[in-house]
């Protein structure tokens, strides 16, 4: 063990097909930093990709 310490990780997960809405909503509350990390590819395939990279901008400009 690395001795005492603290862990604490909050989570909010949304689902279903408006769940890409509620990122209007919650990325401001954390700042204009975001990282965006994804797999193989198939995020860009299906259009995600840009769908919230546009909302990425409306939220924050650039």
């Amino acid at each position: 063990m690395l001795g005492n310490f603290s862990y604490h990780n909050p989570t909010k997960l949304y689902f279903g097909d408006e769940a890409l809405g509620y990122l209007n909503e919650e990325l401001p509350k954390y700042g204009k930093t975001v990282q965006l990390i994804y797999g193989g590819g198939s995020i860009k395939k299906n259009g995600l990709y840009d769908e919230i990279i546009s909302i990425l901008r409306q939220c924050f400009g650039n």
